[in-house]
């Protein structure tokens, strides 16, 4: 390994990390990109590209790819190949690629640039498209997935001007990376903010994931540190140009992998697609089914004196007859095929792991850490632990609504779950629902729950009153449900049990969850009830 990528291994680390070039091969001026298995690609079977830039799975199917697709094949795979075929004709050096040069502005140079109008007049000329707009739509589809980025801005798109654009080197192509990690982007985050460079200064949204970062990953953030420091140490050797194009590819890397609020990662998979893919085979499918080829045995011809003769079908039905027959027996044959494979297809999905065990540990982590204060064996609880001091003033404490401790208010910013379990925060909650003029929803949350408790002799009454008071027409308190769920409370009306209101309850509970619990965290009656709380001194064993 190079000298210059000394901390390579835990930047790029993963066990499916594909190995790419080196980027301290790239120099001022940009070199020839892709393999050369695909240069006998004409430019003609390259133009499709544009209305196939979505691959279906029946296509690929019809176009010689297996059904059991590799990690290779998948559509996301497929597309960057097609990408690649272009990108490497428009770095053509022998003439006919896009005119890239180096640019002098007021007191400096910018190194191997291209504008959007040369690019847009190349896709025109060279594939073919005879709209402009048609060939602007396909160089944003080819930016967006981070094969050439504008040198000044971390939207990946392309304009018809002079705004100038660069290609991204094979190292940081997608197709030759995996999934980074939120290491990698914290390692980078850091070395921009040790850097005091205007150019290399972190917008709004880098800042704030900084910020996140840094607390997610607290524990680590030294070794983080380092690695940025060293790889600050490697840059300062590298030529002043060099330098500055490796700093632009990069950032466009993390703009492809971690893009700017309102883009979209390009990178991530459609599940669906990737499914029809490996299973275009399957029973359901019946246009892609596999076929058995039977090899039919040599007959002698019938002769009109030979006893076999005689036993031939003579009549339409009769042949019609046989033929279905043959039909199903082919049918049977192919659906016994389909399941074998299907059987063989699950039990390999059985064999790979989904879930990646460093992530499950860190969000346990993360949980068990956020959780720590507020569990009395681990904090000690002021006053004592009933549990342990067999002395209940704690809950009694816990139940007047007067000095209310400041780490149980923090709590019930965690989840709307944590609010509604505390008496005093489901009262606040409540106090603030009905100057929202929203306590209705509260209120019939209750009582479905209520109604699932309730002994059988008691659950048609309580059914009827809480149609009556929440969802008839002339309703004292109307909530407000879609006629989705009205229609399915209505049909398990006909034979009310505990759970009839089960739909209406969560409907009114997520919308709670998305709109009201939000605000109320934001209002002032939390925050001052926040700054207000009384807060005392703990510390842990």
């Amino acid at each position: 390994m190079s000298s210059n990528r000394l901390n390579q291994n835990t930047l790029r680390s993963g066990p499916n990390q594909t190995t790419a070039a080196n980027p301290d091969s790239i120099k001022l001026t940009q070199t020839k990109l892709g393999s050369t298995n695909n240069s006998s690609s004409n430019l003609d079977s390259q133009s499709s590209l544009i209305n196939t830039i979505s691959v279906p799975a029946p296509l690929l199917y019809l176009n010689g790819i297996s059904p059991w697709a590799s990690i290779d094949e998948t559509p996301n795979k497929l597309l960057y190949k097609k990408i690649e075929v272009i990108i490497e004709k428009m770095q053509d050096d022998s003439g006919s690629g896009v005119t890239i040069r180096t640019v002098k502005s007021f007191m400096s140079k910018i190194p191997s640039v291209f504008t959007g109008t040369d690019l847009i007049q190349w896709i025109v000329r060279k594939l073919d498209v005879e709209d402009t707009i048609e060939a602007l739509h396909f160089a944003h589809l080819i930016s967006s997935h981070g094969y050439l980025f504008p040198i000044d801005d971390h939207i990946l798109t392309v304009k018809n001007d002079g705004t100038f654009y660069r290609f991204q080197t094979p190292y940081y192509w997608p197709s030759n990376n995996a999934e980074p990690e939120n290491t990698d982007y914290a390692v980078y985050l850091c070395k921009r903010t040790m850097q005091n460079k205007t150019r290399l200064e972190l917008a709004d949204y880098e800042a704030e994931n900084l910020a996140k970062l840094q607390k997610l990953l607290s524990k680590k953030w030294e070794l983080i540190y380092m690695q940025a420091e060293a790889q600050i140490k490697v840059d300062k050797k590298r030529d002043k140009m060099e330098r500055k194009i490796l700093d632009s590819q990069e950032r466009a890397f993390w703009d492809v992998y971690r893009p700017t609020p309102g883009c979209v990662n390009t990178t991530e998979e459609d599940i669906r697609k990737t499914m029809r893919m490996r299973r275009t085979d399957h029973p359901n499918l019946g246009f892609f089914r596999s076929k058995p080829k039977t090899s039919k045995p040599a007959q002698s011809p019938l002769l009109p004196h030979s006893p076999l003769y005689s036993s031939q079908p003579t009549t339409s039905s009769q042949i019609n007859t046989n033929f279905n027959q043959k039909l199903c027996e082919q049918d049977e044959v192919t659906t016994l095929e389909n399941l074998r494979k299907e059987k063989d297809f699950l039990k390999r999905r059985l064999e790979r792991r989904y879930v990646k065990v460093s992530r499950v540990s860190e969000n346990y982590t993360n949980y068990f850490d956020q959780y720590t204060e507020f569990d009395p064996f681990i904090t000690p609880a002021d006053p004592s632990n009933p549990w342990i001091s067999e002395s209940t003033e704690l809950w009694d404490m816990e139940k007047s609504p007067k000095d209310i401790p400041q780490r149980r208010v923090r709590r019930w910013g965690f989840s709307i779950y944590e609010l509604l379990k505390d008496p005093c925060g489901r009262e606040m909650f409540r106090r603030f629902l009905e100057r929202e003029f929203s306590s209705e929803n509260l209120r019939f949350y209750e009582v479905c729950t209520e109604l699932r408790y309730a002994t059988n002799k008691d659950i048609v009454a309580k059914v009827e009153d809480i149609y009556n008071e929440f969802l008839a027409p002339v309703a004292s308190c109307p909530i407000n449900i879609d006629s989705r769920v009205m229609a399915i409370t209505k049909t398990k009306m006909e034979n009310p049990d505990r759970y009839t209101y089960d739909e209406a309850r969560e409907h009114i509970f997520n919308l709670m969850t998305r709109d009201s619990y939000n605000r109320f965290l934001r209002s002032d009656t939390y925050r001052d009830c926040l700054a207000s709380a009384k807060k005392k001194p703990s510390k842990k064993y």
